[in-house]
């Protein structure tokens, strides 16, 4: 894994977000609340044998640690974790390197019913919207299905709902109200209780950024490759997620500097401009699949001389790498915006918008990179 060298770098660095020292005669609930808070985080090592600050203790020659720390991750974690177990050799002292994966079947608990995760160099109790945010990454809950309270059908463009419907040949404007109800609430647009959905509202709402004002997205154009150089446009950018993904388009082409030269008798433009179906996947991609219970997070889309950046609220799903993205997965962190999207032709469920990105990103020699950092999600699309 490392060499000698590489160890005491890391152990002279001490402990951080991703590493935790443990002496070997740590508590197995204590090892157990370790492994649940890496789990439910980015995952991390475990050093086993190493001292708070830094000594390197080593371990008992009488006890099979490797038997005890599986059964600790298997026994004292719930749901179960499949975790790596090694030994390595440090100043003659032999330590143990317990490897914990990023959990792909989030949250995870502690035996005493605790739900931790890892917080720079220490593990606390995740609060209410941690853990409803770990649960939705798990597929067990879906935002998009809750209600936004002190809504009605009196909130919904009926109209916009009826254009819908026609697109199946249905006449929803003809049904009496009664009717029009159940099937608002038989398509996720309303709750059983006739309160707007999240899903609904971001489809179908009035005024919807009154009642979910992290929906929109902020744009800023900036004149060179940081965010500290001076602004060229700075725009906020609302309605339904279609009316964001249509003027979200618009603003980016609006602001894509094209300088053009004479070739023989023609004016051609002189810097390369990826198609609107690219600009549009990403849009798209953006609004549909970040998480809307970070209250307070917008979409950012931050253009750059040599750069443009999507920046999501929200990580990808458990079982979802970023080298599955480029290969096509699909996944619905909102089903019901998943839905309506794909009826309304914005997305198709196959996976493949992300992939056809990626190809024309390589056919045009162009950076293109997804990022996980802190509680966002980053598509880089060069541009130089």
């Amino acid at each position: 894994m490392f060499n000698l060298n590489e160890w005491q770098a890391i152990i002279q660095a001490g402990e951080n977000g991703s590493i935790e020292f443990k002496s070997a005669e740590v508590r197995l609930d204590s090892l157990a609340k370790e492994i649940v808070a890496f789990s439910n985080s980015q995952g991390g090592l475990i050093l086993l044998g190493v001292e708070d600050d830094g000594t390197i203790s080593g371990l008992s020659e009488t006890k099979n640690y490797e038997e005890w720390v599986m059964n600790i991750a298997r026994n004292n974690v719930i749901p179960a974790i499949q975790i790596e177990f090694s030994y390595s050799w440090l100043n003659d002292k032999k330590i143990a390197v317990i490897t914990v994966p990023r959990g792909k079947d989030k949250p995870y608990q502690t035996v005493d019913a605790k739900y931790l995760i890892r917080v720079g160099t220490t593990n606390r109790q995740a609060t209410q919207q941690e853990l409803l945010r770990l649960f939705q990454a798990s597929g067990a809950f879906h935002f998009d299905a809750m209600p936004v309270r002190g809504t009605s059908i009196k909130n919904l463009n009926l109209s916009k709902i009826d254009a819908y419907f026609r697109r199946y040949e249905f006449e929803f404007a003809q049904e009496n109200e009664s009717d029009k109800i159940t099937i608002l609430k038989n398509s996720d647009i309303l709750t059983e209780h006739g309160e707007v959905t999240v899903g609904g509202m971001l489809i179908f709402g009035l005024n919807s950024g009154r009642y979910l004002p992290q929906a929109g997205i902020a744009f800023a154009h900036f004149t060179g490759t940081d965010i500290s150089d001076e602004l060229i446009d700075k725009q906020n950018i609302d309605g339904t997620l279609d009316e964001q993904i249509d003027k979200g388009l618009a603003v980016i082409k609006n602001n894509w500097l094209m300088p053009s030269k004479i070739i023989g008798t023609k004016r051609e433009n002189s810097r390369f401009i990826f198609s609107d179906k690219v600009f549009r996947e990403l849009l798209t991609n953006a609004c549909v699949h970040r998480n809307y219970a970070i209250a307070g997070s917008q979409i950012r889309i931050f253009m750059f001389a040599d750069r443009l950046e999507f920046r999501s609220p929200g990580r990808l799903p458990n079982a979802i790498t970023i080298e599955k993205l480029k290969v096509g997965v699909s996944y619905a962190i909102n089903p019901i915006l998943v839905k309506f999207m794909e009826n309304l032709r914005y997305i198709e469920r196959l996976g493949r918008g992300l992939p056809m990105v990626y190809r024309e990103a390589q056919k045009n020699n162009k950076r293109l990179e997804f990022k996980e950092i802190g509680e966002e999600f980053w598509v880089t699309l060069g541009v130089d």
